[in-house]
């Protein structure tokens, strides 16, 4: 059994259900197993000595495999020696691309700097240098020429720079210094020459000045070099232009006004042309003529004109005019407009030529802009404080102070802020002439004796004087509010009313009074409706009086034919409310026969009161509107008188369809 261990031991190899069988069918054989291992120990030693057999038949190979082995291990060892030889050599190869790329960078920036150094120094010696081109452009080429314009920006730059160099104390400023301020003088002098020639063209007749004023703006930078380094030079120039411009704007605008003012109407407003003066007033023999068509100072007509389609319109030529067949002649605000227009544009125009040209702002804009224009500014107000003075003309003065008012904005547009005073003097100068006129055109109304005057019930007068002047001041105001001016109408306004008040008092009856009243209110109401807004103060006010005395003459109208039935429905109607139903019966017989008078008398008395309040009435409009209205009125009471009626009294009246066919008779086209 022993044996058989050690076999099993050293055939480990086999597989071990091989072993097992083995065994299996030793076991049942019944073999000996003594036997059985001597017999495989010789199959061993067999197998073990063919084996050895073959280890010797192929003993060459195998040396010579040995040989190729030992070989390979030689290659692999010189190989291996190489390697470690080219790892060696890498690394150093690295070391020098670390050590040359160093080097590169400090070679480029040693490279930057030496291109910053010498840029710098090819600018220095640039600047530092005086070429024979900028010497010839200074001291050769005319002012006007490009090439002068363009050697004198370079000349400029030199000098500021070497002045910067000079506080640095660079001692190559001294090579170029003198030079410099050879050339500096002589474009200097040119300069100079150049820019009071342009000046003195101003003073040539019937020069336009704007052609050499454009020509310095050419050449602006003249003056800003002469500015950086010649002040006396610069005072010269300056002092030159004032003086000169100062006397152009001066005699232009002295001599455009004496003329302008010659188309102006010859007949003018006085005290006697107020809106409460009679046109046929007693006048002593030596009285000044007053304006033949006084209703002119009162009405606008056409002269709002200059505040929308005329406003910035050419300006009126005085020598075309002239020489007209047939002068046309101006209400003054369209000469002050024309004036104004002038000066507007002229001022702005100069007011922006001396901010470009002179280098000003601000103040000192202003100042040289005063010195230029100052003249002319006083001789412009006091040509205004002229008119004003004895102007009786308030549409004028009003137009004036809106012309002004409007004027100053366009300034402001056109970024002009110098002519602000200006403006501010001419509304100081029109405003209280503007107020005083106004007031006593107001108290010439409260002073007017109502006994003196007709009793016409036809529109007055002055209300046809103060619905065209109203309607004028207030479609003005309109466009431009105006605070003192809706004040001042509401003074007027009421003065109005008083006066139409205290003049329907004149009348013996109250019927001719409300005539008189709705005559005159309607007038005023109709040219306010025309002219101006539907919701004015003015026009809100006439339309409520309107309202009003139509509605009581309505009621007078009617009470002569049908007052009784009016009674009637009005006392029936206050016993209902108080339900004193006793004393509405009582009344039955008085009913009855106010309802017989009124079935046989109704249709004469339809054309009476027809008749009646056309005859009263100029107006066709407001007459058949007032007819339209009082028949109206009657069918209501109508309607009220029936509805209090016992049955008895209806059966007796008149079919209402009959009354409103014969209404209809009435009822007008127009």
């Amino acid at each position: 059994m022993a044996e058989i261990d050690i076999f099993d031991n050293s055939e480990g190899q086999l597989p071990q259900d091989l072993g097992d069988d083995v065994v299996q069918e030793v076991l049942k054989t019944g073999t000996d197993l003594r036997q059985y291992s001597r017999q495989i120990e010789k199959e061993l030693k067999e197998v073990e000595n063919k084996s050895i057999q073959d280890y010797i038949k192929e003993s060459q190979n195998i040396a010579s495999l040995h040989n190729q082995i030992a070989a390979c291990d030689n290659i692999l060892e010189k190989m291996e020696s190489m390697l470690m030889n080219f790892q060696s050599d890498l690394g150093s190869i690295s070391s020098e691309i670390l050590h040359l790329q160093r080097k590169s960078v400090a070679m480029t920036q040693q490279r930057s700097n030496r291109q910053l150094i010498h840029a710098l120094l090819n600018q220095f010696i640039e600047d530092m240098t005086v070429s024979e081109a900028l010497i010839a452009g200074i001291m050769d080429c005319p002012v006007t020429e490009k090439e002068f314009l363009v050697q004198l920006e370079t000349l400029n730059h030199k000098i500021n720079f070497v002045k910067e160099q000079s506080f640095k104390e660079a001692k190559s400023c001294l090579d170029i210094k003198d030079i410099l301020e050879k050339l500096k003088v002589k474009a200097m002098a040119k300069i100079r020459e150049y820019l009071l020639e342009q000046i003195y063209k101003f003073r040539k007749p019937m020069a336009n000045y704007q052609v050499p004023q454009n020509n310095m703006l050419k050449y602006k930078f003249f003056f800003e070099f002469i500015l950086a380094n010649e002040r006396n030079v610069v005072e010269e120039i300056c002092g030159e232009y004032v003086d000169t411009m100062s006397k152009v704007y001066y005699s232009y605008f002295k001599s455009y006004c004496s003329k302008l003012m010659k188309l102006q109407f010859e007949e003018r407003a006085s005290k006697d042309d107020l809106m409460g003066v009679e046109d046929t007033a007693s006048r002593g023999i030596f009285h000044k003529t007053t304006l033949k068509h006084k209703g002119t100072v009162f009405s606008i007509d056409k002269r709002d004109e200059v505040l929308s389609t005329q406003f910035e319109a050419s300006i009126i030529i005085p020598h075309v005019h002239n020489h007209t067949a047939s002068k046309t002649r101006y209400h003054y605000e369209a000469l002050f407009r024309s004036k104004q227009y002038a000066l507007v544009d002229n001022a702005c125009r100069e007011y922006l030529f001396l901010v470009e040209f002179f280098k000003v702002r601000n103040k000192q804009a202003l100042d040289i802009f005063n010195q230029v224009m100052g003249k002319t500014l006083i001789l412009m107000k006091k040509n205004l404080q002229s008119f004003v003075d004895d102007c009786y003309d308030t549409i004028a003065l009003f137009l004036c102070l809106h012309l002004v008012m409007r004027y100053q904005l366009i300034c402001h547009k056109r970024a002009v802020p110098a002519l602000d005073n200006y403006w501010e003097d001419l509304t100081a100068i029109i405003w209280p002439r503007f107020e005083r006129v106004f007031q006593l055109n107001i108290q010439s109304i409260k002073d007017c004796d109502q006994s003196k005057f007709n009793k016409e019930t036809g529109p007055h007068y002055i209300t046809r004087r103060y619905a065209e002047f109203s309607a004028a001041i207030v479609s003005i105001v309109e466009g431009f509010p105006c605070e003192g001016a809706t004040q001042l109408l509401a003074e007027l306004r009421d003065a109005v009313q008083c006066f139409l008040l205290r003049m329907a008092s004149i009348f013996p009856n109250r019927t001719q009074q409300l005539v008189f009243l709705i005559n005159n209110y309607d007038l005023i109401l109709g040219v306010l409706m025309e002219r101006t807004r539907d919701n004015s103060k003015e026009a809100e006010s006439f339309r409520e009086l309107l309202n009003a005395r139509s509605s009581e003459f309505v009621e007078e109208v009617l009470s002569p034919h049908f007052g009784g039935i009016i009674q009637l429905v009005k006392e029936s109607e206050a016993l209902i409310d108080k339900g004193q139903m006793d004393d509405l019966k009582r009344q039955e017989g008085k009913a009855l026969a106010l309802v017989q008078s009124f079935t046989n008398n109704w249709k004469r008395a339809l054309e009476e009161i027809h008749r009646e309040v056309l005859q009263s009435f100029p107006s066709l409009v407001l007459g058949g509107a007032l007819v339209q209205r009082t028949m109206t009125q009657l069918v209501q009471y109508y309607h009220r008188l029936h509805k209090i009626l016992p049955p008895n009294a209806r059966a007796q009246l008149t079919n209402i369809h009959h009354i409103m066919v014969e209404i209809k008779k009435y009822k007008t086209n127009y």
